[in-house]
């Protein structure tokens, strides 16, 4: 290697050799320096030329969910993976013509970047696996969380992060054992401090394994109602249906009731009464109830037993009795049809049914096609609608003049 060296230093003049000897350096260095940045290049060309390929193999294969989510996350991935190969080829570059000790300012600043972006790098990837494999389980129709993404991305993080510090800390000569057992009370002074933000975590981890709510349930709780936009490490952010952004600690929601008005597969209540004038005409009360009971019956968006015993997960009838199939995934069939009681000013008759769909604006629909249905069916019999009647007595006095 000296005689290379030698025999390329030994091209130049004397005088380019004394202002090379000037700045501690040889033509083989400024060779070398220039040679590592052609080869940057070569490779950055090379990895954009490869790229290309890559991304249409994936799209064709984008049937495949991994693949496909792979293709659209190809550049975030591609943008660290560039960067580590310029902090290589440049710092290679750098330490051929200026030797660069472990303990130098510029070493350690090296060491950071690069760590930063091996980090960003394995965030990346660890992100598109856990997506991907979420989605996979959403179009295999699988049991998957959406909220489970955030939660382990969330996680991901703080993970990276620990591991970041660890490495810094340790480049600096820190011995981490001595650091953690010389916390001491410290430290459980800082647990104190943190109680609460440890308590919200863990109680998210539960929220989770409970399956109280997922993302985009509609909920209710003692003080706030609305959509569940995010399930976080500490918090959940509800949207409510004034539109305000509300967030909670996940300790509120894990220590009291959650009304969850999504977990409802099928059936969504209409329950009204039906105000009658008194009568004692029986006859005509039992057939204008029938008639109520055969049109909700019969009608196409009211659930009734035929509608529901063909149900996939109907044919999952627990004869042990551990649980009520119905109410585990939230289905609803009850159809009844009563005169229900005798009012101050009315015979009221109970009309007591569930839609088959539990989306607000199509069960707002189907209410008012069966009132629509009931006033007519009251319309065509004998029977009149009751309304509350205020008389008025006059009693006339004779006064002696």
């Amino acid at each position: 290697m000296k005689n290379i060296k030698y025999k390329i230093d030994s091209l130049l003049s004397p005088a380019t050799n004394r202002v090379l000897e000037t700045f501690n350096l040889t033509l083989c260095d400024i060779v070398l320096f220039a040679l590592y940045i052609v080869v940057l290049f070569i490779v950055k060309y090379m990895l954009v030329i490869l790229k290309k390929p890559l991304k249409y193999y994936l799209y064709r294969h984008r049937s495949n969910s991994y693949y496909r989510y792979l293709y659209y996350r190809i550049d975030k991935i591609f943008k660290p993976i560039m960067y580590l190969v310029y902090i290589f080829f440049t710092t290679k570059a750098i330490t051929s013509i200026y030797k660069i000790n472990s303990d130098d300012d510029l070493a350690i600043s090296i060491f950071i970047v690069k760590l930063i972006i091996i980090l960003w790098l394995c965030y990346e990837i660890i992100k598109y696996a856990i997506y991907a494999t979420i989605r996979s389980s959403i179009k295999s129709q699988k049991v998957a969380r959406k909220e489970l993404f955030n939660l382990l991305l969330n996680i991901s993080k703080i993970v990276i992060l620990f591991i970041a510090i660890i490495a810094i800390l340790s480049k600096f000569g820190v011995d981490i054992t001595a650091l953690v057992t010389s916390l001491g009370i410290g430290g459980i002074i800082i647990g104190f401090s943190a109680r609460d933000t440890l308590v919200n975590f863990f109680d998210s981890i539960r929220l989770v394994a409970e399956d109280a709510f997922r993302q985009g349930d509609w909920i209710e709780t003692k003080e706030i109602e609305g959509f569940v936009t995010e399930l976080g490490l500490t918090s959940t952010k509800i949207r409510t249906f004034d539109n305000a952004m509300v967030t909670i600690p996940n300790s509120k929601l894990a220590n009291n009731y959650v009304k969850n008005w999504t977990k409802r597969l099928i059936g969504r209540r209409i329950k009204f009464h039906i105000p009658i004038k008194f009568t004692t005409d029986t006859d005509e009360i039992d057939r204008v109830i029938y008639e109520i009971y055969e049109m909700l019956h019969s009608h196409a968006d009211i659930v009734n037993l035929n509608k529901v015993k063909y149900l996939k997960k109907m044919d999952l009838v627990h004869e042990s009795g551990l649980f009520n199939i119905e109410d585990k995934y939230g289905v609803r069939k009850t159809l009844l049809v009563f005169l229900d009681e005798i009012g101050e000013y009315s015979l009221n008759i109970l009309v007591y049914a569930f839609s088959i769909s539990v989306n607000w604006e199509e069960w707002l629909k189907v209410k008012q096609d069966v009132i629509k249905k009931i006033i007519k069916i009251i319309d065509n019999s004998t029977l009149e609608f009751a309304y509350p009647v205020n008389e008025i007595l006059l009693k006339n006095q004779n006064r002696a003049g």
